[in-house]
């Protein structure tokens, strides 16, 4: 995986409703929290601009 860390949070409202991870990723429709073993594991991950850059 590429983040290592503890899930505290799951987002049950999703499972209700999944259209909510396409309608609204950044609000509520979100997977789950979590506390990052290592945060500097985040750098290596794409933002959202680099993404849109990589599909484009």
């Amino acid at each position: 995986a590429p983040l290592d860390g503890q899930i505290t949070e799951v987002n049950t409202v999703i499972v209700a409703n999944p259209a909510l991870v396409n309608e609204d990723p950044m609000e509520d429709g979100w997977f789950f929290k979590m506390t990052l073993a290592d945060p500097s594991e985040l750098d290596e991950l794409m933002d959202e601009e680099a993404y849109r850059e990589y599909i484009a």
